[in-house]
């Protein structure tokens, strides 16, 4: 995976061997050479990564990646500080500041490579998200007003470690304390197996078990659906880079080397609660612009779009497998009658009650929608004539034998529906189906109303 990294460093030298290795591996690299540099080229050409030297006279890298993660625009752009400080105060200090990771000079290839390819993946999604949630606001979809940043959130959550040695793990729980509800496997073939059956929000995972694969968990961990976008930290002994270039790779998202620095422990802990709660936040956005962009308002059944699309797959579905697909094409009787008597609040509450009757006359497999002003539109697979049919009279009746009690000064109104059936034809069209439908409903309201009416039956 290729990516624009931007190097900054005030050492020219320093900065040539950076940008050497990393067009090598086909990255396209930028370069800066003072932090207010830095931060001009970030705003004009917004890297996918940040190689960030710490050193630099007068604004120096904590103070540089400090303003990149306060600035909403460019705060989800991954800083790794590169540094020749090796105290674990000085990374903990970097992950104050927003850093996600640290190189310490003179850099190794391999992780050097690996650490930014995974920070890449990591922002692919992240940006994917963001964008969809962009695209959302556009439609006018979001409820919320203004935009969240990672830092915004909750460093707490549910853990789970994954360890053999109890005292490591006592070690581990007093580290935590406070931070969230932990939980402790002592390894296992099944532990990834067992991670499934709880919403953990972060997976802590010792790569130096006796009697079990780390990162085969690891790897198990990130191939079932349950747990793939789970971040996963891993603990490894100091100097095994190449046990931690091959966790890197697989998807695993951060780590700690050991012997473990309490303080820099809980500080990687904390930004991948923050980033799972973040995360977390950009899906159930998505997930309600889905919901918002396929259903209608008023009555939260299905919306004429999202019909049209999925009766062309089920009908296709139905072609293929040489079954029937009937439609029940519905229209409330009279309704503009209602809306000039009792108003459009009345209306409205009209039919979302008829929507509420729709649903509990039809099976889960049939899909209701509404297809415009008082029409209706319920989509049954694998079914009949005959059975439609039944399913539409039985919903004609319903409807007209109990009257809608919607708070109209007159009382309960008595409603009818009239209803076009019709059955899909090999060959049959989307839009041939519908028209079909939709000429059965105009007979029966051309027949008096209050009937359901099958298409090219007399």
């Amino acid at each position: 995976m290729t990516a624009r990294v931007l190097v900054v460093d005030d050492v020219p030298p320093n900065v040539k061997l950076l940008e050497a290795k990393l067009t090598s591996e086909y990255f396209d690299v930028l370069t800066a050479y003072s932090g207010p540099e830095a931060l001009e080229i970030i705003s004009r050409e917004h890297p996918d990564i940040i190689l960030l030297d710490v050193m630099m006279p007068g604004m120096d890298g904590f103070e540089v990646c400090r303003r990149i993660k306060a600035d909403p625009v460019t705060a989800h752009i991954p800083v790794v500080m590169v540094t020749a400080l090796d105290q674990p105060s000085d990374r903990v200090a970097g992950l104050e500041a927003g850093a996600d990771d640290f190189l310490t000079k003179p850099v190794q290839d391999l992780a050097l490579f690996a650490r930014v390819r995974s920070l890449v993946r990591l922002k692919v999604m992240m940006d994917e998200l963001r964008n969809r949630e962009a695209t959302g606001a556009q439609l006018g979809w979001e409820r919320e007003e203004g935009g969240s940043q990672e830092a915004d959130f909750p460093a707490d959550g549910s853990i789970l470690i994954v360890d053999e040695q109890e005292r490591v793990m006592e070690r581990i729980a007093r580290a935590l304390e406070g931070v969230g509800d932990l939980t402790f496997m002592a390894g296992g073939e099944d532990v990834a197996d067992r991670a499934r059956e709880k919403n953990f929000d972060l997976i802590i995972v010792s790569l130096t078990m006796r009697n079990t694969d780390g990162l085969r968990v690891c790897s198990k961990l990130r191939s079932f659906e349950e747990t793939r976008h789970v971040p996963i930290l891993v603990m490894v002994d100091d100097g095994n880079t190449k046990l931690l270039v091959r966790a890197l790779e697989m998807g695993v998202n951060d780590y700690v080397v050991r012997p473990v620095d309490r303080m820099e422990f809980l500080a990687r802990v904390k930004t991948q609660l923050k980033r799972k709660r973040y995360a977390d936040k950009l899906w159930e956005n998505f997930h309600l612009s889905m919901q918002l962009a396929t259903t209608d308002a008023v009555t939260g059944l299905y919306n004429r779009h999202y019909l049209t699309s999925h009766l062309e797959t089920r009908l296709a579905a139905a072609h293929q497998a040489g079954k029937p697909l009937s439609v029940l094409m519905m229209d409330i009787d009279h309704f503009k009658k209602v809306n000039d008597t009792h108003g459009h609040a009345v209306g409205d509450l009209v039919l979302k009650e008829f929507a509420n009757r729709i649903a509990k006359n039809i099976r889960g497999v049939d899909l209701a929608a509404r297809y415009g002003g008082e029409e209706f539109v319920v989509m049954m697979p694998e079914t009949s004539t005959d059975w439609a049919y039944m399913i539409g009279d039985r919903l004609r009746q319903e409807v007209a034998e109990n009257p809608f009690d919607v708070g109209a000064s007159s009382g309960p109104l008595k409603i009818t529906v009239s209803i076009g059936v019709a059955t899909s034809q090999p060959g049959d069209l989307p839009a041939q189906l519908l028209e079909t439908a939709d000429k059965a409903l105009y007979d029966a309201k051309e027949a008096g109303r209050n009937r359901v009416i099958v298409a090219g039956q007399d």
